[in-house]
């Protein structure tokens, strides 16, 4: 997929009031500092397009970005994060259930996973909850750059025999680099493939 437009449409602290639902939307989310808006940046090639930080639990609304005017990309809140006051940290927790359970359009959610770590227990409690909700969903695991091959390797692995114990089959799974521009192109792929799918079979959306 060519990225010719990427262009911020709104921030959202409810999802009701999220963009009108009528065109595929995938979001992304993962815990604080897990690399999720500089794996955006990379894929859209716009280097500051979704907003960066050191500083965890930057992202605390809903944004929406159009793509090629055909597709929404959504930057959700991360989930875990500690610097944030417990009724804060709730408030984001129901932000992000309400808008995965409700909003017709989404399409997939892409839970990263920082890969310099072994299964963490808030990322598979995640996971399970997506499954268990129904929710479809890919996992992507970030900052690959940061190890040695066959860490990752190793560290991924961990993740699947953590998963296997209470899956019958994984989902999608994909490894990345934002920094070096690694595993962005498939995801992009994925989704080309899919909004083919929906427009062939003209699945339409409505709020």
């Amino acid at each position: 997929m060519v990225i010719k437009t990427a262009e911020f449409v709104k921030s959202s602290g409810r999802w009701q009031d999220c963009p009108e639902a009528t065109l595929p939307e995938y979001a992304f989310i993962g815990r604080s500092n897990v690399g999720k808006s500089s794996l955006i940046n990379a894929m859209m090639n716009h280097k500051d397009l979704a907003k960066t930080s050191g500083t965890p639990g930057k992202t605390q609304l809903i944004n929406h970005f159009i793509i090629n005017e055909k597709w929404y990309l959504t930057d959700l809140p991360g989930y875990g994060y500690a610097r944030v006051s417990k009724s804060l940290r709730k408030d984001f927790e129901n932000l992000i259930i309400n808008y995965i359970l409700n909003r017709k359009n989404l399409v997939n959610l892409f839970v990263l996973i920082d890969s310099r770590h072994t299964p963490q227990k808030i990322d598979i409690e995640f996971i399970e909850w997506c499954g268990e909700s129904g929710i479809p969903f890919s996992i992507v695991f970030t900052k690959v750059d940061k190890l040695k091959p066959n860490v990752v390797i190793g560290n991924v692995e961990k993740y699947k025999e953590e998963l296997l114990k209470t899956w019958e089959d994984l989902p999608e799974i994909y490894v990345t680099s934002a920094e070096k521009k690694v595993g962005g192109d498939e995801i992009l792929k994925f989704i080309s493939t899919t909004n083919q799918f929906l427009f062939e079979n003209q699945v339409k959306f409505d709020n």
